[in-house]
């Protein structure tokens, strides 16, 4: 798999223009965005992780196969950033989400030791307002032991059926990620290529 980081973009107009379909990926700070990407590139420094929370300020667009973008949105929550600087975020993301016609999907992610927490209801709510598509996908799942872990997906699925667990640790999930994503593209062939 070639896979490339292309750009950081902080406005509109610095998006790709290259005509490729998209898949988004969103979540708090500290959620495992980045890791998620790494693993399902199998480039382990692709994309930035840290353990400060609000590391990702624009959106980062990375090439998978010359086929699709991974989009790496900045995350919502708990960053310790300005006021300001969380409402220009909100805007470029809001922008991005609403207007990118190459956004074929996002992955909607949350942490497992959390499972459904308010931002991440509201922005379920807005994706489905906007009639966005989108599957939830469950991170950290190896914090967990195996009933921790079933009743944590119970609890995810009452609100978001079927949704997909994950470990960057052990690599769980991340085959069942990229048939969701080729199944996804099957379903909506207008963004095809």
């Amino acid at each position: 798999m070639k896979v490339e980081f292309v750009l950081s973009a902080s406005a509109p107009e610095q998006f790709p223009a290259d005509g490729l379909r998209e898949i988004a990926f969103l979540g708090r700070s500290n959620v495992g965005k980045s890791s998620l990407i790494n693993a399902l590139t199998g480039q382990k420094g692709l994309a930035f992780t840290s353990s400060t929370p609000g590391r990702t300020q624009t959106i980062n667009f990375y090439r998978v196969d010359e086929k699709m973008y991974f989009v790496d949105l900045p995350g919502y929550g708990y960053a310790k950033v300005p006021r300001g600087m969380k409402d220009d975020w909100k805007r470029l993301i809001e922008r991005y989400l609403v207007d990118r016609d190459r956004l074929e999907s996002a992955f909607l992610i949350l942490d497992a030791r959390r499972g459904w927490m308010e931002k991440d209801l509201e922005l379920k709510q807005w994706l489905d307002h906007h009639e966005r598509h989108y599957l939830v996908v469950v991170t950290k799942m190896d914090k967990l032991n195996q009933t921790e872990q079933r009743r944590t997906l119970g609890q995810i699925a009452e609100v978001s059926p079927s949704p997909l667990p994950f470990s960057a640790v052990t690599g769980r999930g991340a085959r069942e990620i990229w048939q969701a994503i080729q199944k996804t593209h099957q379903l909506l062939p207008s963004l095809g290529n």
